[in-house]
Parts: C-alpha cells; structure tokens; sequence
C-alpha cells in the first residue's frame, strides 16, 4: 500500500448522497458520510497514517511487489468500478459499488458494497478496516460480533462491517484474509448508520442482486442520453461523474468529491469543494439538459428557487456564491491542523470561507444554464418568471461593482471583466425570454443596464496595448474564463477583437494545449505557489478554437486532452507539469466542459463532413 498513490489512481462510486474514492491498489482511502459535505470516516488520501482507510486487496507477496499487475476499470455503462489483481497464482477482482435504494430520500445509512472474485487460479486476498470519524479528530467503540460482523461507535454515527470470511480484532481495527479459488466469491460490506441501529446479515447471493439492480439503475438511466456524437465513451463517463456528484435529495451538484487535494504538491492552495457552488451547479445542470437529462437539470432549479426565495428581501443580494447540499449557507473555514495532508500539503482545510465573497458571475451562469431550453422555461411557469424578474431588477441596480470573480482570489475585489461578461448574458436572456413568452418586466431598464455593460466592456475590458481583452479594467493581465465570450454569444467568434484575444490567450496562457486560468505573478491573488493548467479552460479553448473554425486544431487539443485523463476516464481540476492529476478529484468542472466540448466540436466536424469541404479560418 502506497502513502499517497498519485490523485488521479482513483475510481469513484457513489449512490446520489456521498461518494467514496478507491484507488487501483484497491484502497478505500475518501469517504464521507451520511452526505457529500460530512466530516471523513476515510481520509488517508489527505493523511495516510491519521486518515483512516480499507484495504481490500490481493496479498502484496501474490504480486511481487510489483504494482503494473494490478487494472482498474468500470463496468461499462455504469458507476461499478472493478479491480483486477494479475498474478502467476491467478486474478483476482474487487467489485466496488454503493446501491442505490430511493436516493431521492435523504437518510443516514450509506452502504458500500464489496466482492470478490477470482477468474483465474487461486488469489489472497488481504482485509484491512481502519475507519477514523470526524476527520480523525474523534475516537471509536469496536464491538466484535463473532467473526463475521463488527461495529465501531463513533461520535453520531455506527460503521458496520460485515464479510463473508472471518476477520478479527487488531487494536481497535480489523484485519482479516481470504484465499479463493477459481469462480469463488466472498463479500465485504459497509454500513453507516444511526447509533443502535443493526444491519441485517448478508449472503452473496443477496449482494448479488444488489449488484444486478445497481447496473440495471445505470444503464437505464444512461439510455436517456440524447448524445450520439464524436467521444461517446468519454462523454457519458463524463455525465455519470456529474450524476455521482449531485446530492438526489435536493437536486443539489458538488463541485468535487474531496477536500484537501493539492494544486500544487507541498503548497497552500488546498480548499474544500464538497459544496454547491451557484456557478458550477447552473454549468452543470446545462451540460445535463444538453444530454436531455432535463429532470437533472429541473431538479437544480427547484434547489436555486428555494435559495431565492430564502432571500427574497429588498436589497440583499439574492444568492450566496455557495451552499451545503442541503441549502444551508453557513460554511465556516477552519484548518485541520493536526492532518498532515497530501503529500505535506498543506494546511488541510474543510468549509469555505470564499462562501461570503461577491461573485456576480453567478446570475449570468444560473440564467444561462436555465433558460437554454424551452422546455426548462416553460416548467419553471409565471412563478418562476417573478423569481428570474427580481434577480435581473437587483442586477440592474449592482452589475457595476468590483467583486472576488469566478476564482474567487483573495487579495481583494476588482472590476473583473468576466463578471460583467456574465451580468450581461443575465440580462440578455432575461430580455429574450421576456418577449418569447411576453411576460412582465423592466425592459427599458434592463436594456439599457445590458447595453451599458457591453459598452463598458468594449471600452474598459479591451486593452489595446495586449489587443486582447483582460481580466480586469485597468490592467494587462490575460484570463482564460474570458474564453466564454463567444460561447455566450457576447461576441462573434470570428469577429477580430476575439480573434486577437484567442491569441494572445494562446501566447501567455496555453501550453501545448493545455491553459492556465491566469499568471498569479502577473496579478496576485493573494495566495503563495503555483499552479497546474486547469482543466475547464482547456476544453474552453477547444470550443472557441471549434467555433473559430480551426477544427483540425481543436480536434488535435481535444484529443490530447483526453491523454491526460486517468485510467477510468476521470479528471480532476488541474494538470501538472508531468502530466498528473492535481486538486480535489474528480472536478465537476472539467467533466461539463468535456460535454461542451465535444457537443462543439462534435457539430462542427460534422457539418464539415456534410459540406464536404475544408475549414474556414486559421489554420495551426
């Protein structure tokens, strides 16, 4: 067992509420419980000796030490992750998956499922349960049931671990082998539950039904896919990871799975992303109507009319940048100093003290993503018309204002271009949606506050010395989130202001197709260190390089893109100088803009087909 296999050696499970991390060591090493944002029972991803984790693996002796023999992979179509252990002896696999009984139904009992397998001649495999609650600050009560069955008490929640082979007691863990032979079987399951409550005992026959009804859940719910482009695989990879990362109860997408990860090893930029950002959540909920899942993406405008409403008051601001899955606003920062983090990264920390700043990036993402379909429109009816109609009547009064921006940087507000790019898309869509189904507003001022943003942009956002536009008014400084410009239809993509900065984005901030969001030495933001390039802005660049009409270029970054995607097809927010994984894993983020993406490029390449003919525009 490795200290900290790199981030991105992880597949991911999940049943709608919380998720777990297991690494192609077939190491449970993240998991938090009952929900996406509870404290960890399993962190060693953040702190292998205080963290706490379970292995369930083929005996290290079995494989030589030598690690290449050991494969990870999903079952097709689903959220089942399979791990292979290749010996002389013979193979072995671990089967990972959580069931998904009535997600839609909050509760306190997560299950964690998982079998073992042997394909071939005989395999050991080694048992190890090492849970540590509330982010390894609080200890736990092991109570041994025989040698099949164990509790451990923790401070509001009971782990239950059972197996179909023995186990026993070491300390206040458990540890346990197994041999089996040619198409034997045996189980381990996880049960987190209300104190006293008691798991009914298990038989692998029932296990395995659990595992034939949690296939069949996802590969009907897959079939509602209306995607039949280009990359495929990868793009419904893609939409399940952003079905994993949504609460089912509320509706509510996480913007990652962990807290803690690195963007850069040894540094401080180490934040918790198990939380419902506005942005990500409307992007998300997007990339899911574009796929036709519209109950997704219905479901998330039922949990961001329920946050209006909770601020419905004259002269507030009518969202917070972020949420508990729940709804809840509060989200303290705090750091867990005694954890050492990963690979000495550090400080870890849980909560998100970039929960007060301002963003107003925020309004024009939400009403993107939720007016793009007429359907989405005409569900949300007048009352939802009257909550849209408040929002733009307050952005008409505050679009001008410095603010933190879509990074939320810490070393104070600026007139960032990218946020009034995205007051302006509020506006304008409000206005079309107005007239398309002739509902009351303020048009005259909602026009004129839309105008005077996109003049404001033209004159103050564009620097003439770069030729480019910029991050924030008086400055120089490049930003890779400009790229939405004409994604949003701000600007054409031909229109040679965008061209001149697409270029200029490609001289300071892409590097062999990869695109750094910013240069923190060139604008501080209030944090020490560097990062890796960052996953969304590259599929951003391959969508304004498709829209340009460079479509070799963009077909060309795209496909590289998808090298640096781990052995599962997932990605995490960031990529390093050597190609790895860096930041809380995987990133809502970088999955929706793979489904933007490739919905671009998918189209253009096959209206090219069609035409029969070369690409306009610029060559590489």
């Amino acid at each position: 067992m490795r200290r900290y296999p790199p981030i991105g050696e992880h597949g991911m499970i999940g049943d709608l509420q919380s998720c777990a991390l297991v690494s192609s060591d077939g190491v449970l090493d993240f998991f938090c419980a009952p929900r996406f944002d509870s404290p960890s029972l399993f962190a060693s991803l953040v702190d292998h000796d205080k963290g706490g984790y379970v292995r369930l693996a083929a005996d290290d002796s079995e494989l030589g030490g030598d690690s290449a023999k050991v494969r990870q992979l999903y079952l097709p179509d689903t959220a089942i992750l399979v791990t292979r252990f290749l010996s002389h002896h013979g193979v072995g696999e671990v089967v990972d998956f959580m069931p998904l009984d009535r997600p839609e139904r909050a509760s306190s009992r997560r299950r964690i499922i998982r079998i073992l397998r042997v394909v071939r001649g005989s395999v050991r495999f080694v048992l190890e349960c090492r849970p540590r609650f509330d982010y390894a600050r609080a200890g736990h009560e092991l109570t041994m049931r025989g040698e099949h069955a164990a509790v451990f008490r923790g401070p509001e929640l009971d782990l239950h671990l059972q197996a179909t082979f023995p186990f026993r007691r070491e300390g206040d863990d458990v540890v346990g082998t197994v041999t089996l032979g040619l198409g034997e079987t045996a189980a381990v399951v996880l049960d987190t539950t209300e104190p006293g409550w008691m798991p009914t005992p298990i038989t692998v026959e029932q296990l395995e039904e659990d595992h034939e009804r949690t296939t069949r859940f996802w590969q009907d719910w897959l079939r509602g896919s209306a995607f039949r482009g280009r990359w495929q695989t990868m793009v419904h990879r893609s939409a399940i990871t952003l079905k994993l990362l949504t609460y089912a109860p509320t509706g509510a997408p996480i913007a990652s799975a962990t807290f803690g990860l690195p963007e850069q090893i040894g540094g401080e930029r180490n934040w918790d992303y198990r939380y419902c950002w506005v942005r990500d959540g409307a992007l998300s909920s997007r990339a899911m109507a574009e796929l036709g899942f519209i109950e997704e993406a219905d479901a998330f405008r039922h949990w961001l009319s329920e946050r209006l409403r909770e601020r419905a008051h004259p002269g507030t601001e009518p969202l917070q940048i972020m949420y508990r899955v729940d709804g809840e606003p509060l989200l303290l920062e705090e750091e867990l100093g005694h954890l050492e983090g990963y690979e000495k990264s550090a400080p870890v920390r849980v909560g998100n003290a970039a929960a007060d700043q301002l963003q107003l990036d925020i309004y024009g993402e939400a009403i993107w993503a939720l007016t793009q379909s007429r359907e989405l429109a005409e569900i949300s009816g007048y009352q939802g018309w009257q909550t849209l109609a408040r929002v733009l009547d307050w952005l008409t009064e505050n679009w001008d204002r410095p603010d933190e921006g879509i990074w939320e940087t810490r070393g104070g507000r600026k007139d960032f271009t990218f946020s009034r790019l995205m007051c302006w898309v509020a506006l304008d869509r409000g206005i079309r949606l107005a007239h398309t189904y002739a509902r009351p507003a303020n048009l005259a001022a909602w026009t004129a506050a839309r105008d005077a943003i996109l003049q404001q942009v033209m004159e103050r956002g564009f620097s003439p010395r770069r030729n480019a536009f910029v991050q924030h008014y008086n400055g120089d400084v490049l930003d890779a989130s400009l790229l939405f410009m004409p994604i949003v239809g701000f600007i054409s993509p031909r229109d040679p202001l965008w061209l001149s900065t697409l270029e200029a984005i490609e001289q300071d901030l892409v590097t062999d197709s990869l695109v750094h969001r910013y240069d923190p030495s060139a604008s501080p933001d209030g944090l020490r260190g560097s990062e890796g390039t960052f996953n969304l802005c590259t599929f951003l660049y391959v969508d304004a390089l498709a829209r340009a009409g460079r479509l070799d270029q963009a077909r060309y970054a795209f496909d590289k893109m998808m090298t640096y995607s781990n052995h599962v097809g997932l990605f995490g927010e960031e990529i390093g100088p050597t190609g790895e994984q860096l930041g809380n894993f995987p990133q809502a983020f970088t999955h929706l803009a793979l489904i933007f993406a490739a919905t671009t490029l998918g189209g253009q390449l096959e209206r090219r087909s069609q035409r029969g003919t070369s690409p306009h525009g610029r060559g590489w």
